[in-house]
């Protein structure tokens, strides 16, 4: 189970799904789909099962502001992918991982931040975060958990050919496949299973909102 949240992007072209094809899903949703993906090792996908809505930016977008998808792979394994850009007090990125001897959980941002209280407020905290009155989770060494500075580095190697990118564009093709999928299934109200095809449509939201 992987998680990313926040109050919304900073860029009006994020909000028109004329440019920008979709919503959160489309945003943040390659991130936790992709990460559980890594974590299985890359196994083919089974099925997909999604629910989206807009509940907070309905003046704003005609895209998602929020959207719920469950991955099946083989081998037995799920993933969740939860995003959002309906939720307050800064950008949460949170992650959980079950198997059947044990879990581990991982808070990539707030996990190592400073507990802050202030009756005042502060100034910064976290990326998004427009409140820091009361209690706040102070972020320490932001870019660095963001993992900024190894991504850079790792794209450098790559470039200096002393490294392969972790990353492919086969990788980035399967995910978009499976967002499509997501799309649909909202769309449909179904699971979508693989074999799979998409349909043809100008913007990944068009299956979802026609």
């Amino acid at each position: 189970k992987q998680w990313e949240e926040h109050s919304g992007p900073h860029e009006p072209w994020f909000w028109d799904v004329d440019r920008s094809g979709g919503g959160v899903l489309l945003d943040m949703g390659c991130h936790s789909i992709e990460y559980a993906r890594w974590v299985f090792g890359k196994p083919p996908v089974k099925s997909v099962y999604a629910h989206l809505g807009t509940y907070v930016h309905g003046g704003r977008t005609r895209g998602e502001d929020h959207s719920l998808v469950i991955v099946e792979y083989e081998g037995g394994r799920v993933g969740f992918a939860e995003n959002s850009w309906a939720k307050g007090g800064g950008v949460d990125d949170r992650a959980e991982i079950y198997g059947s001897r044990g879990h581990t959980r991982a808070d990539l941002l707030h996990g190592n931040a400073l507990r802050t209280y202030s009756e005042v407020g502060y100034g910064y905290a976290v990326e998004k975060a427009g409140e820091t009155r009361g209690w706040s989770s102070t972020m320490y060494e932001e870019v660095w958990n963001y993992g900024f500075p190894q991504e850079l580095q790792h794209f450098v190697n790559c470039v200096r050919g002393t490294e392969q990118p972790i990353e492919t564009g086969d990788d980035g093709r399967e995910v978009l496949k499976i967002i499509l999928a997501a799309y649909q299934s909202a769309g449909e109200g179904r699971k979508i299973t693989w074999p799979y095809d998409p349909p043809p449509c100008g913007k990944p939201i068009d299956l979802w909102k026609r």
